[in-house]
């Protein structure tokens, strides 16, 4: 199957979890915010949820500061 996350195409294999393909590219849920077919997903929604092909995310990392 293949998503689009923040512009880039990826192929992954059926069955991958939200989670699973945060960590694949180098984040985890909690710790991002991100938006599923351009509706936000809280993190317990995250953790929950299986990709499908053609999901379109966006991911945003969470930066602290001032």
């Amino acid at each position: 199957m293949t998503i689009t996350a923040n512009g880039q195409s990826f192929d992954l294999e059926s069955g991958t979890t939200l989670p699973a393909f945060l960590e694949s590219i180098g984040h985890k849920v909690g710790l991002v915010i991100v938006e599923r077919n351009k509706q936000a997903l809280s993190p317990s929604e995250a953790a929950d949820v299986t990709l499908e092909d053609g999901d379109t995310l966006e991911v945003v990392k969470i930066v602290a500061g001032g």
